[in-house]
């Protein structure tokens, strides 16, 4: 450019024009110059390469210098792990003792102005948002909005900080709920009750040893805790009572009296690598260290039990699963839904109460039975939820016939065998898995599963029993960590071997050391090493079961036909539902079937017509519940239980034809029936 011009002194005019073209010549020049300059540094703007650095490691970008630093916000997180807060990433010229800003706070500065060249570095900083239950509470990133905090306008980021004429859509910010899982987490109203039970076990006083009066209370008479081992051991209780566990626990982890503050005494084990490692590695499977890598597991029988005891409202729920088994030979799975109750036998404990057995579609066979496709499984939960019922537990059947042709079968699981195969274990772990149970006790707001697991199989006597288990909580762990699988022999559980590599060749599952510990051959506890194989009984724990003195089931009809069962000639159909609620071509029996509604499979049925409403289905659902006559009046005078009639009474039961007496044929050396002979003799008769 040109920055100064000196004009030379002149004597005449026509040297001060010259002079004058002469300086008028060098200004052109010098703007043309000027012009030519800004040309080439505009083509001199080429993408520049910028490194920068955060905990996690390090990146580069290719940017244009003259772009602004919030548009590096997507191609930033691009490169952060998902729980990074967007809005508090800060960017700095040194790695401590620099000049941090914030990224929002850097809106219209292009790059080119702070005056980075191409390989300088920077230095990335930010915070990670809270997590819940082991997982960060972000929304999933998407191409609309790359993270948690940062929306798009025109595809450019857009800032939470930027003050926009029209507001991007509100967003549930994970910062937003800062109360941790325990205190929002609902538990189900059983729970709450027995929290609020002292659980104590009164004992009356001792004449020998007490000296007191009628008023007082001494060593010897004073109430037991629900935990207490005197009392177990009394009464045979093999396992705690959740509950039991919980008081016995908390009493050494809370202590009101020190006025300290509140910590959960419940906490899930887990056996995974950890992700989003705070020492700043590359997440596994390339890189682990101490902080996120399991620690060795050491498998020991579990004290307590989720669950203590089993109990079907009725024996015709077991006589009809069975039944399926008597007719085919095959085996049979069955869901069983219900509702928990306490259970007063042991402290502070929980029963199930089964009313009802689903039987999903399934390829039965005489050595098991495999599960198919369950398509409407939410429909028959919806249909238990109306009823009042959950999904509680699953039961099948591992019989086989002693050949005795009196009823016996043959004792497969006892105390020289085993009682729950590895198999089964596995089956069990995955499905408590689904169902965890919540509570505000623990860390994460979940702790074990009230789901339970029923085997109806041979005893030692030769009858048909029931087995009721539950898998440990450290074994619903290890089968979610992939850590464990089931075994050829029944007794046994395998660890798997650390080996297994995706398709990119990186390993897909991490093992850590397990340890059980026996009674040696001496009586002395020993550790040993579960690799290859431990026995199975450490990840398993029993239940009790029996049948209530007077059944008095919610369902009390069971004659219509069970879903599934075309492989035995059982099948549902509407002309089924019309000889069960009593409807004909000539007669509706419309009270009749009121009454005939409290069968399960049936609800089951009409469920998938989608006949009903919502509301009218709500109410056919709780007057099968509670049989009350004035509701059951009223659901006689809906809509829909009167199309649900005469749509069964168009496809109802008909009066079955008088039968043609039978014929003895000598050509064909047997009886026939008398309808074919008279085919024939009109076969050659002519209508005209």
């Amino acid at each position: 450019m040109l920055h100064h011009i000196r004009r030379r002194p002149t004597n005449d005019a026509g040297t001060l024009c010259h002079d004058f073209h002469t300086l008028y010549f060098q200004v052109v020049l010098a703007l043309s110059s000027s012009r030519a300059i800004n040309n080439i540094d505009m083509s001199m703007s080429k993408p520049i390469l910028l490194r920068f650095e955060s905990k996690n490691g390090q990146f580069r970008l290719t940017v244009d210098p003259a772009d602004q630093f919030p548009t590096l916000l997507s191609k930033i997180l691009d490169n952060l792990p998902n729980n990074a807060d967007s809005r508090t990433l800060t960017l700095s010229n040194k790695a401590h003792g620099g000049e941090d800003r914030l990224l929002s706070s850097l809106k219209g500065v292009a790059i080119e102005r702070v005056g980075l060249k191409h390989g300088d570095k920077l230095f990335i900083k930010y915070k990670e948002q809270p997590q819940i239950n082991g997982n960060s509470t972000a929304p999933a990133a998407s191409a609309s909005q790359p993270h948690n905090s940062s929306n798009r306008l025109n595809g450019v980021p857009v800032l939470p900080t930027e003050d926009l004429p029209v507001a991007p859509l509100p967003q549930s910010s994970p910062t937003a709920t800062t109360k941790p899982p325990w205190e929002i987490v609902q538990q189900s109203p059983l729970d709450d009750r027995l929290d609020k039970k002292d659980g104590k076990i009164p004992r009356p006083r001792d004449q020998k040893m007490c000296r007191h009066g009628p008023k007082g209370m001494c060593d010897y008479c004073m109430p037991l805790e629900p935990y207490s081992p005197q009392y177990l051991q009394e009464k045979k209780i093999k396992h705690l009572s959740f509950h039991s566990y919980l008081r016995k626990i908390n009493s050494a982890t809370n202590k009101p009296e020190l006025k300290s503050s509140y910590m959960p005494p419940l906490s899930e084990p887990y056996y995974r690598v950890k992700s989003d490692c705070p020492s700043g590695h590359p997440q596994w499977p390339d890189g682990i260290c101490t902080k996120c890598q399991p620690s060795a597991i050491t498998l020991q029988p579990q004290p307590f039990r989720m669950v203590d005891h089993v109990e079907f409202a009725s024996p015709t729920l077991i006589d009809s699963f069975i039944n399926f088994w008597r007719l085919s030979g095959a085996q049979r799975i069955g869901y069983l839904y219900g509702h928990y109750e306490e259970y007063s036998p042991v402290p502070l404990g929980i029963k199930v109460v089964v009313e009802a057995i689903y039987e999903p579609p399934q390829i039965d066979e005489i050595d098991g039975c495999t599960s198919g496709e369950w398509e409407n499984e939410k429909d028959i939960d919806e249909v238990a939820r109306l009823c009042g019922l959950q999904k509680v537990g699953v039961i099948f059947t591992d019989l086989i016939d002693a050949g005795a042709s009196n009823g016996t079968v043959v004792c497969k699981r006892h105390i020289d065998s085993y009682y729950l195969s590895s198999l089964e274990v596995v089956f069990s772990a995955r499905l408590q898995a689904r169902n965890p149970k919540p509570t505000k006790w623990s860390d994460t707001g979940r702790f074990g599963s009230n789901f339970v697991t029923c085997v109806v199989s041979g005893d030692e006597n030769g009858g048909i029993a029931i087995l009721a288990f539950q898998a440990s909580n450290s074994a619903v762990e290890m089968v979610r960590a992939d850590i464990i699988e089931p075994s050829a022999d029944p007794t046994v559980m395998l660890v798997q071997s650390d080996e297994g590599e995706d398709s990119s060749g990186k390993r897909t599952r991490y093992i850590p050391e397990v340890f059980y510990r026996r009674i040696n051959e001496y009586g002395a506890s020993v550790q040993e090493n579960a690799k290859p194989n431990f026995p199975v009984e450490y990840l398993y724990v029993t239940l009790t079961h029996g049948f209530p003195n007077e059944p008095a089931g919610i369902f009390n009809t069971s004659d219509f036909p069970i879903e599934n069962r075309e492989m035995i000639g059982e099948g549902q159909e509407l002309r089924t539902v019309a000889k069960k609620l009593g409807v004909s071509g000539s007669k509706i029996d419309g009270e009749k079937g009121v009454n005939l509604i409290a069968d399960f499979h049936l609800l089951c049925f009409l469920h998938g017509m989608g006949i009903l409403s919502k509301e009218e289905e709500s109410l056919f659902c709780h007057v099968a519940r509670s049989h009350d006559i004035a509701e059951g009046f009223q659901l006689l005078n809906t809509p829909g239980w009167a199309t649900l009639l005469a749509i069964l009474q168009e496809s109802g039961e008909r009066p079955s034809k008088r039968p043609s007496p039978a014929v003895f044929d000598s050509d064909r050396q047997g009886y026939f029936d008398g309808s074919e002979q008279l085919a024939k003799r009109f076969k050659g008769a002519s209508l005209r």
